[in-house]
């Protein structure tokens, strides 16, 4: 599914979720054709510029499937920062928490995954930036294919037990709380 509303492309869009959703809604932090995970909507237009726009830096933590085995050297180059190419200019990305998981018991059975007896290495990757598939090129910069993408969390607000195409709807103080923005709402 497409991380949008409306498209001139045939795709499955938001809008074909079982949710009547207001007018004016819009996604946030929008996923690729090839992540999932955790995706705010929206109405209040105030929420991108306080998350993506603003000098105060959010954290988003991902669940991440590698393809291989990772070194610690490769985990550590991760931590600290990996040269990686931004619209056709170099640019190294902000260190970030890295740490090595156990595959999850219950992802979602339906999508499909990776074959288990392939060696891979399963993360938590926690970041302050989100460039243009930054994820996907940083594990391409230490040597490993990205097999997986889920965004778990922004801030506090974590993605828990939602399946895919569920929606939560949550009061304005709670969201506001979870994303840390109380202060600056």
């Amino acid at each position: 599914m497409v991380s949008q509303f409306v498209s001139s492309e045939k795709v499955r869009l938001l809008g074909e979720l079982d949710f009547i959703f207001p007018e004016g809604t819009h996604a946030i932090g929008r996923l690729d054709n090839n992540s999932e995970g955790l995706l705010i909507l929206t109405t209040d237009k105030r929420i991108t510029k306080l998350l993506f726009e603003s000098d105060a830096k959010h954290k988003r933590t991902y669940l991440v499937q590698a393809e291989k085995i990772m070194n610690k050297e490769s985990l550590q180059q991760l931590r600290n920062g990996v040269a990686i190419c931004i619209n056709n200019k170099p640019y190294t990305t902000l260190p970030c928490e890295v740490t090595v998981v156990q595959k999850p018991p219950d992802l979602f059975s339906h999508l499909r995954e990776f074959k288990d007896y392939l060696p891979q290495t399963w993360l938590h990757i926690t970041l302050t930036e989100g460039k243009f598939h930054q994820i996907k090129k940083m594990l391409a910069g230490v040597g490993h294919d990205c097999k997986r993408l889920i965004r778990i969390a922004i801030e506090d607000l974590e993605l828990g037990n939602l399946q895919p195409g569920e929606v939560q709807e949550m009061q304005a103080a709670t969201f506001f709380k979870l994303l840390l923005l109380e202060n600056e709402a």
